[in-house]
């Protein structure tokens, strides 16, 4: 076992050492993290509140809310989710993500009482967190029950609830939520703890929320529950994982809405494991370069994102419609969870991260958890200009490319994609790590694919949340109807071989100048099925209204190929050109090089079905689709030319 060990971190620092940014880091084998030990910072032992605030901490955060942050603060205390009517009855409630949001109220409520100390925000904080604690089970009862997001959320929330209003409840109050926070971190801790055959998926929200939340309890009961320090040392663990496996680039392989939902997790973790035991494990280019992704990822209109696998409902969700708009942007504007970014700026003192939360703010976005932003924003950190950031971006080890002509409101903006699910450093991470099962089914079947913005609105769409992705929903090809992955599943990646995936890659991103020129290889992307022998794409954009896409396949044997194009609004034309708006109105006009057998009309996409039943949703229409198609050949090469035209370039014409 030891030499196991040995050669693995062995093999792990060579690879780190030819890694730029990389090399002051192993990455040592788990059980080595699972041996360490873990202790309250010594003036924190028997104190409370000590999560993420103490007593004298709290008197600062008053000051704050009736100063630097006090239009923020009112926000907050005028929307208190818990002042709006009683909690969730018991055994509680199922509807998707509603016990998540009963965490988020219970943790809202006592932070306010906390700085406000008024009674009646103290009677709401107790009536919901002793409902919450008698919920059975703590999630679904139908899918992974007291083990999965939900019950993270309640950890985190009732965990820290006991924790700041520790001298409010009563002896008798305490002992019942310890009861339950015992009971509901042993069944997490039995959930994520190693056992023979065992694998997790450190870089998948459903791993790390739950910890996440298994840490806070852990840091709330050390020196109450006999097993606190057992459920630290384990969250600590699979923390620790998760920062040293994703991507160092910055980009998240989940996709936008999951950076959303998700990454408040990941800084929740850091930031109670610092204040309560004095360990910082905030210190990695994952968490430095979000500053760097979140500016891309925000279009110009500073409401739409572009970004690639399971986001929203792609067409319907832009459209202001569809079962997932009203969530998504509450109040008519986004919920990005961008006071995130406030607290990356503040912790590595950051003016550019700095100026990339206050672009969002400065677009009306909100946050789940608004409260947080009195603790993480730092007023006396100046932003930088937001112009001290590239227009353009290659995230080189997630195989993606963003680019803008300006930070203003009228820029184009074009993002491409040609990487492995998780990154390429996981092609060589992976086969070392005996416990790591990677779990990638946000990550679409969508290499060599790209996102059009321009002349205020999408021009090529993307298609969003998939039960089942499939190729033929990205701007990319399929063969014979074959695509991407094993399409025949959620997590399309699951059955390919990832070190075959790594060939999947970027080899030449010429960003100089305006212009871009991408060179792709996406040939590993395809199964055997395929029959794809070498599949190179070349997309180039001139900088202004023009977008040549040259693609060059070689097969086995001949094969049909179909070349794909999303689109918000539908396709009109006929012959080698075609439209997807009328003259006078921003649209992508589509010229191929040769003739092909063109077809258009409505993109249709398996939709997620409920948690646990992911694959079995309903066919849902998302926007529209034109097709092209070559003959069967063992050569295919296709010519094709978009140009982006805006309503004063119409009356040009």
């Amino acid at each position: 076992m030891k030499k196991t060990m040995r050669i693995a971190t062995a093999l792990l620092l060579g690879w780190l050492a030819a890694s730029p940014g990389l090399a002051q880091e192993s990455i040592p084998a788990f059980e080595e993290l699972l041996a360490c030990t873990v202790a309250l910072k010594p003036a924190l032992v028997g104190v409370h509140p000590r999560v993420f605030v103490t007593k004298a901490e709290l008197e600062g955060l008053r000051v704050r809310a009736r100063t630097t942050h006090r239009a923020e603060w009112t926000k907050v205390t005028a929307r208190l989710a818990a002042m709006k009517g009683a909690p969730p009855a018991v055994p509680g409630p199922q509807e998707r993500r509603s016990q998540n949001n009963v965490a988020f109220a219970i943790a809202e409520v006592s932070l306010a009482y906390a700085v406000e100390r008024k009674p009646e925000y103290l009677a709401a904080a107790k009536a919901w967190t002793l409902a919450a604690i008698d919920y059975e089970p703590w999630g679904y009862t139908y899918n992974k029950p007291n083990t999965d997001l939900a019950a993270g959320h309640l950890l985190y929330a009732i965990g820290w609830a006991y924790d700041l209003l520790y001298d409010e409840f009563t002896a008798a109050e305490r002992a019942r939520i310890r009861v339950s926070l015992e009971r509901h971190a042993n069944l997490v801790y039995d959930a994520f703890a190693p056992k023979p055959g065992r694998k997790h998926s450190f870089t998948q929200n459903h791993d790390f929320i739950p910890t996440a939340g298994l840490a806070v309890t852990a840091l709330a009961l050390m020196g109450e529950s006999k097993d606190a320090e057992r459920w630290a040392v384990l969250a600590r663990a699979h923390h620790q994982r998760t920062g040293q496996l994703l991507s160092p680039d910055g980009y998240y392989y989940e996709s936008f809405e999951y950076w959303i939902f998700s990454t408040p997790w990941l800084a929740h973790f850091l930031d109670a494991w610092e204040h309560a035991t004095g360990e910082s494990l905030w210190d990695r280019d994952v968490f430095r370069n979000w500053k760097t992704y979140l500016a891309h990822a925000l279009l110009p209109d500073g409401q739409n994102v572009f970004d690639f696998g399971d986001i929203w409902e792609g067409a319907l969700t832009r459209a202001k419609s569809g079962a997932e708009y009203g969530r998504v942007y509450p109040g008519g504007t986004l919920q990005s969870n961008f006071n995130v970014m406030y607290r990356v700026a503040a912790r590595f003192q950051d003016p550019q991260a700095q100026a990339v939360a206050e672009r969002y703010a400065s677009f009306g976005h909100s946050n789940l958890e608004e409260f947080w932003t009195l603790l993480w924003r730092d007023p006396a950190l100046n932003a930088a200009p937001i112009e001290t950031l590239p227009l353009a971006h290659h995230f080189a080890d997630s195989g993606v490319v963003y680019m803008r002509t300006s930070w203003g409101r009228d820029a184009t903006a074009i993002a491409f994609k040609a990487g492995p699910p998780e990154g390429h450093r996981v092609a060589t991470l992976l086969p070392t790590l005996r416990e790591w099962r990677l779990d990638s089914g946000h990550a679409h079947p969508d290499a060599g694919s790209f996102i059009v913005w321009a002349h205020g609105r999408y021009l090529t769409g993307d298609t969003g949340y998939a039960g089942l992705p499939s190729a033929r929903n990205h701007n990319t090809m399929t063969f014979a109807g074959v695509g991407q992955g094993v399409e025949t599943q959620h997590d399309v990646w699951r059955q390919m071989d990832y070190r075959a995936l790594d060939g999947i890659r970027i080899r030449e991103a010429n960003l100089a100048g305006g212009r871009a020129r991408i060179v792709a290889d996406l040939t590993a992307a395809y199964p055997k099925a395929a029959g794809v022998n070498a599949f190179t794409r070349s997309f180039t954009w001139d900088g202004g209204s023009i977008i040549t896409v040259a693609d060059t396949v070689t097969f086995g044997a001949p094969r049909t190929s179909e070349w794909h194009l999303q689109s918000d609004t539908p396709f009109d034309g006929s012959g080698t050109r075609f439209e997807n708006g009328r003259a006078g109105e921003p649209r992508l006009r589509v010229s191929f090089g040769s003739s092909l057998a063109v077809t258009t009309g409505h993109a249709t996409v398996k939709a997620p079905g409920p948690p646990g039943s992911i694959e079995k949703g309903a066919e849902e229409r998302r926007g529209y689709v034109l097709t092209a198609t070559s003959p069967a050949a063992g050569t295919v090469r296709f010519e094709v030319t978009l140009e982006l035209l805006g309503s004063s370039a119409a009356r040009q014409r």
